[in-house]
């Protein structure tokens, strides 16, 4: 198995955003990898939407293939593992989250094929790399998709071995992979299956004056560590997404709030015999920087106290860069 310790997330590059030749030659380049590695990385994440690999009816993009694994080649280069994240199906996207019309992946036995099949075509162009890893899919939503998701996870899995069969492979649960539904995965046998989840926990805090977040404030200040009692109003305002807060049965959001959230994925793993990953993690750069620091100190400390892979969102925008201010030694 490979080692994912400590990553970073090369969002904006090759997912969520527009799909261009100029826009994949700008963004992330050789001497950008070098700069990650320098800093204490030992991984990338690399986020991939489906135009990257396949036209709108499924013909392959061989120049996408080719981009990948140029980065891929970068990485061999400067000595760093990465997790190749398919972030956008074609029939699913977390953005669209609940939108039946855009979303029907999980209702298509027709989309799934066409799911399993990439990645299949994905196994056989990088399965001979053994510094790369599988992650089958960015951030299932809906609760009412959790066993048809299972369903498709399996099927995926045993299309991938048959090209790959000792490939690390990544997958978690529902509700954005939180990490209170990593314990609705089926168990497996696979000896190369690695359960993720991501942390922005209290949302409230690490999404503040988020634009995308409906109802969110955006003029409050959000402080970490502080009193639940703070956090209240917002997180009612915003729903589900501040569910979590809520629900606490503490009275402050701190370092043992981001415990007793994480537990759960860390108990779900060690009852299925699962080694555990943070794909995705980090606070928005409108938050207040020492406010952000002690989170990341926190979620760090934690990560190491349970043995936890991770890859901090995100190295380049994204409302969340962290290429000017983070190195992974400083925690």
């Amino acid at each position: 198995m490979i080692e994912l310790k400590k990553g970073i997330n090369l969002g904006g590059f090759l997912s969520q955003c527009v799909h261009t030749q100029e826009h994949y030659d700008s963004f992330i380049g050789r001497e950008d990898l070098h700069i990650i590695r320098e800093r204490g990385y030992d991984h990338v994440r690399l986020p991939i939407d489906y135009e990257v690999f396949e036209t709108e009816d499924g013909t392959p993009i061989e120049s996408g293939y080719d981009r990948v694994r140029e980065v891929i080649e970068w990485c061999r280069q400067e000595k760093l593992n990465i997790v190749l994240d398919l972030h956008k199906a074609y029939g699913y996207d977390f953005n669209n989250a609940g939108d039946s019309d855009k979303n029907n992946l999980f209702a298509s036995p027709v989309l799934q094929e066409r799911f399993i099949s990439l990645w299949k075509n994905i196994a056989e162009h990088y399965h001979g790399y053994d510094h790369v890893a599988f992650e089958l899919l960015n951030e299932v939503v809906e609760e009412s998709n959790a066993r048809a998701w299972n369903d498709l996870i399996r099927r995926s899995v045993q299309a991938i071995r048959t090209v790959a069969p000792a490939a690390p492979i990544i997958y978690g649960g529902i509700m954005w992979n939180s990490a209170t539904t990593v314990k609705y995965l089926e168990k497996t046998d696979d000896p190369n299956v690695i359960f993720t989840f991501h942390f922005y926990e209290p949302l409230l805090f690490t999404h503040q004056k988020a634009y995308w977040v409906k109802n969110m404030d955006m003029t409050a200040d959000v402080h970490y560590p502080a009193a639940k009692a703070d956090y209240e109003p917002g997180c009612r305002a915003i729903g589900d997404q501040g569910g979590v807060a809520m629900n606490y049965g503490g009275d402050k959001m701190d370092k043992e709030f981001l415990r007793t959230v994480m537990m759960d994925a860390i108990d779900a793993a060690k009852a299925a015999g699962r080694s555990l990953y943070c794909g995705e993690f980090g606070v928005i750069d409108r938050a207040p920087s020492a406010d952000r620091a002690r989170w990341m100190k926190d979620v760090y400390e934690l990560f190491g106290e349970y043995n936890i892979g991770s890859a901090l969102w995100t190295y380049k925008g994204m409302d969340f860069e962290t290429s000017g201010m983070c190195f992974a030694d400083e925690y």
